[in-house]
């Protein structure tokens, strides 16, 4: 927590207003989708199956492969829970229905599947197919039952450790992939460098929570400096980062 505060001390100031930006590109991402207001009604599913979760008693046995939780101290968790404390809260859900809807990619890869709060907004484009990767089977299993009563058929839910998951995709390029798994360093590089053959000049990648820890700083850091990655965008919470060779290499930093 410590480092969260110290972190964002030193972000704010970085952080820019419009007339700041001045790549089109970014300005118009950030004024037509980052700042722009979602109606209630165009999220509607979204706070149904979150208010769904948030209500549901069972109890389940969480396994986790990634950095451990700073809220739970046991694996035996009740779903409510689960969706309170660590599920994606309404705000996260709808900025990531505004981008989807702003982006509109086809193929979206989501590395942490959790309940499902993230990847029902990720479905909410509907011609999109989304493949969702989730290392625990009970967890995946709430949100495979939760997403059929939503009636959304455009996710692939895979189940297994996300190393050997990755390894074993489709051969084919994504436009959007938004790493919400495991918040280690060393993980996060290695699911970066094994997905970078799936890009493309107009793929997105997402990652969150990439201040969480000094791990995941140093993580966020080192993807800036990749050879292919040409804008970062640094929300605090979430990153993203581009691929567009028509740009230069810089980095913004939004506040949301």
């Amino acid at each position: 927590m410590l480092h969260q505060i110290i972190t964002y001390i030193k972000w704010l100031p970085k952080t820019f207003h419009l007339h700041g930006i001045h790549s089109p590109f970014v300005f118009s991402f950030k004024k037509e989708c980052l700042k722009a207001k979602t109606k209630k009604e165009r999220s509607q599913k979204l706070i149904d199956y979150r208010n769904t979760l948030l209500q549901n008693n069972q109890r389940i046995s969480v396994t986790d492969f990634g950095a451990g939780s700073r809220v739970f101290t046991s694996n035996e968790r009740k779903v409510k829970d689960i969706a309170r404390y660590a599920g994606a809260s309404l705000k996260r859900m709808q900025n990531m229905q505004r981008i989807v809807t702003y982006f509109k990619p086809k193929s979206i890869l989501e590395i942490g599947t959790s309940l499902g709060m993230g990847t029902i907004a990720l479905a909410s484009y509907d011609t999109s197919q989304v493949i969702s990767l989730e290392g625990c089977g009970q967890t995946a299993q709430i949100a495979k039952k939760q997403l059929h009563q939503f009636e959304i058929s455009n996710v692939d839910i895979v189940i297994g450790e996300f190393r050997e998951s990755i390894k074993n995709l489709p051969k084919k390029k994504f436009d959007l992939i938004y790493f919400d798994g495991n918040h280690s360093k060393e993980a996060t590089l290695q699911y970066a460098h094994n997905l970078l053959p799936t890009i493309t000049n107009e793929t997105v990648w997402i990652f969150d929570d990439i201040h969480w820890s000094p791990e995941m700083t140093d993580a966020w850091q080192a993807l800036k400096k990749l050879p292919e990655v040409t804008v970062t965008i640094d929300c605090f919470w979430l990153g993203f980062i581009f691929f567009r060779k028509e740009q230069h290499k810089e980095h913004f930093y939004i506040k949301l």
